[in-house]
């Protein structure tokens, strides 16, 4: 939904209310915690969306929940609010800490090419003490060669 500084408003104080609701008013076992992530409300204020989220095994058990629940919420909102329309409701889950659990855990495992310092334009950073210009252009040659003789050994198998 498109969001204004009005609509904005509106989401904060329904969330302030819905939070209330939820805490003190709602009796529902299944509804233990569960957390309001964010309200979206229509600029006519008659739909309300509302994430929620909870522990990754109770989704289908927390959004039943809230929608059994969903036309008593509606009337105590239409008490605790001064709107003229009471909005319909609209439960949905959040899953944008499942998210971002999955990116730390996949943070964790760094690869090791990873780890190693690198310059500013992304190429590892080779220690004089363990390897030096001569080094690195010998091991080039090794290489060069043993190429060369690999092309060679193909050739004459081939004729």
């Amino acid at each position: 939904m498109k969001q204004n500084s009005v609509t904005r408003r509106l989401s904060a104080q329904l969330r302030e209310k819905l939070g209330y609701i939820l805490l003190f008013e709602i009796a529902d076992p299944r509804l233990d915690l569960v957390t309001l992530t964010g309200v979206e409300v229509t600029q006519d204020r008659s739909f309300a969306r509302i994430f929620v989220s909870c522990e990754g095994d109770r989704y289908e058990e927390v959004l039943e929940a809230l929608n059994s629940a969903k036309g008593r919420i509606r009337s105590l909102l239409a008490r605790a609010l001064d709107w003229r329309v009471t909005p319909e409701l609209e439960f949905r889950i959040d899953r944008s800490t499942d998210e971002a659990e999955r990116i730390a855990r996949a943070l964790e495992n760094v690869p090791e090419t990873l780890s190693v310092a690198k310059d500013d334009e992304g190429y590892p950073l080779v220690d004089d003490e363990t390897a030096s210009a001569d080094d690195l252009s010998a091991d080039a040659d090794e290489v060069l060669a043993d190429e060369a003789n690999a092309a060679d050994d193909e050739e004459g198998a081939r004729a």
